[in-house]
């Protein structure tokens, strides 16, 4: 095809970059409001106001509006086009990389793993000052956020650097671990699906890829979800309610003693915390994703 982009003689193939920002950026769009209805039931601690994804909707619908349901799509935007530009692109140069420098070996789930994880966690690294704001618009506080920017300058001024890096630890371990599930997975599945025939091959094929890809990430990832948001939030809280909010919440140090004080007072439970939101985001997502990937493929 003459609108194919020639990569041959090119050391590097731009192609998943530009296919893999572009459909990540159109599943963020289509799963938002799910993902809002993920991070409120994540930050709740015993105390609860939401009781599940549905509920949650409805609830910010009624007290906030719709539009709050939206709130952090555009730091959720930005995210994705640095975030999943990388990520998916970095997995099949790596992959690429590597094959070529090791040409006799086959193509395995360990290399796919090993891959995955690099890509998921240089990207994600990079990526965190726009997670950092998105997680705060999407919490619920008494005061405005503002727009993408003012929130930006609010953390730069008021933080410096660091606090835009703020959980970049436990962000940099959940893209690792979701990108080392995620991407093997589904690879591994479209393969073996479409060997065995157990699926006709095509779009049937990815879609039930994507969602075995989607679960897995998902029962994989929760845990370090819940505390990376928790860590995420901090900031605003003490900016809403001063050093008064102390006694009432807690303000963690790392990630690890968030990680022991949330199963000490909420048991292991509260790690899976909006793991049904979590999952009824992520599986469409991926479905979304790696659907909207394999046609934009295509045409270049």
């Amino acid at each position: 095809m003459a609108n194919k982009l020639d990569s041959s003689s090119m050391s590097i193939d731009i192609r998943p970059y530009i296919c893999g920002g572009l459909a990540a950026m159109i599943a963020e769009t289509a799963t938002f409001p799910m993902d809002t209805a993920k991070t409120r039931l994540q930050l709740q601690g015993k105390a609860v106001e939401y009781k599940g994804p549905i509920h949650t909707i409805r609830t910010v619908v009624a007290q906030e509006g719709l539009a709050n349901l939206y709130k952090g799509l555009s730091p959720a935007l930005f995210r994705q086009a640095v975030y999943g530009t990388i990520k998916f692109g970095l997995y099949y140069t790596a992959k690429d990389v590597y094959f070529s420098i090791n040409p006799s070996r086959n193509e395995s789930n360990l290399a796919n793993l090993f891959c995955a994880i690099f890509a998921g966690s240089v990207s994600s690294a990079i990526a965190n000052p726009t997670d950092v704001v998105k997680v705060r618009m999407q919490a619920k506080g008494s005061q405005p956020m503002g727009s993408l920017f003012s929130v930006f300058r609010d953390i730069w001024w008021k933080e410096g650097v660091a606090g835009l890096w703020r959980g970049v630890c436990p962000t940099a371990q959940r893209s690792g671990v979701v990108a080392g599930v995620q991407l093997p997975v589904y690879d591994f599945s479209r393969n073996q699906l479409a060997r065995k025939r157990l699926v006709p091959e095509g779009a049937f094929c990815n879609l039930t890829a994507s969602i075995l890809a989607g679960l897995s990430a998902c029962v994989a990832s929760n845990p370090i979800d819940v505390i990376r948001t928790r860590l995420m939030v901090q900031r605003k809280f003490l900016k809403e309610h001063g050093p008064d909010i102390l006694p009432r919440q807690k303000i963690f140090k790392s990630s690890f003693e968030c990680f022991v004080y949330t199963i000490r007072n909420e048991g292991v439970g509260a790690l899976y915390k909006g793991f049904l939101p979590s999952f009824c985001r992520m599986g469409p997502w991926n479905i979304i994703f790696f659907l909207v990937y394999e046609k934009f493929k295509l045409l270049f």
